[in-house]
């Protein structure tokens, strides 16, 4: 995919398409596809129809579309579309901790929860080296439930920017999702925004902000993966929001 700077002074040409299919899921419609098509040759139109919403809602799943991410190293952008559900200050994971890790102190963790309906893709929250990938094998949970984190089907990532400040996330399986794909491996370069993988199908992304940032975002605010951004870092301020 070709790549151009947009800027807030008009640079740049935006125009909308419909997004591309990422070739994870191509087979998937593929075969949906396939299975539509002999359901009309054999005019079982019953199963015809509801099998050609499935092709379409596959094809929706694994849609792949283009993000404007903001170029700043201050900022932690989204990994993740979907709803902010959580955010609470907890340790890091044992996968993410220690001296070549996040350490061993609270952090504060922000919790992306991905409906079916949400693109699950999900992109670098900041420029660096991917310093950790760690699969673990668990649970399928609701992805929404605070245990998730601990018990559920999980793959870490820790990226360190050049100037040493390390951010971990986790890519978490819920109830329908069954894997996890990671598109990086350690010791590969990122930029902010970039794809480093997908869950299929419906799941959560946990982020760790460093110590002395605080979230830019609101608990029930909606997220865009590579483009919201998350926090400042280095700024610990409060935020406070009416939902209506």
């Amino acid at each position: 995919m070709s790549k151009q700077e947009l800027t807030n002074r008009g640079a740049g040409v935006a125009k909308w398409s419909f997004p591309p299919v990422h070739p994870e899921g191509r087979k998937f419609g593929l075969i949906a596809a396939a299975i539509t098509a002999i359901f009309a040759f054999m005019a079982w139109e019953t199963l015809a129809w509801p099998m050609a919403g499935v092709t379409i809602w596959t094809l929706a799943f694994f849609r792949d579309p283009a993000r404007a991410t903001p170029i700043d190293d201050r900022f932690i952008v989204s990994p993740a579309d979907g709803l902010v559900t959580l955010i609470e200050k907890v340790p890091p994971p044992p996968e993410l901790s220690g001296p070549a890790g996040l350490g061993d102190e609270p952090m504060i963790r922000v919790s992306i929860f991905m409906s079916v309906f949400d693109v699950h893709i999900n992109r670098a929250p900041i420029r660096g080296t991917i310093k950790r990938v760690a699969y673990i094998a668990g649970k399928f949970l609701n992805a929404d439930l605070d245990k998730a984190s601990e018990e559920n089907e999980r793959q870490h990532f820790l990226v360190e920017r050049p100037d040493g400040v390390r951010i971990g996330f986790t890519q978490i399986a819920g109830l329908v999702a069954r894997r996890i794909v990671a598109f990086v491996k350690e010791g590969d370069i990122v930029a902010a925004g970039q794809r480093v993988g997908l869950i299929r199908f419906g799941s959560r992304v946990d982020v760790y902000l460093p110590h002395g940032t605080a979230p830019r975002i609101i608990k029930g605010q909606r997220c865009v993966a590579g483009e919201t951004i998350l926090a400042d870092i280095g700024v610990d301020q409060d935020l406070r929001a009416i939902a209506h």
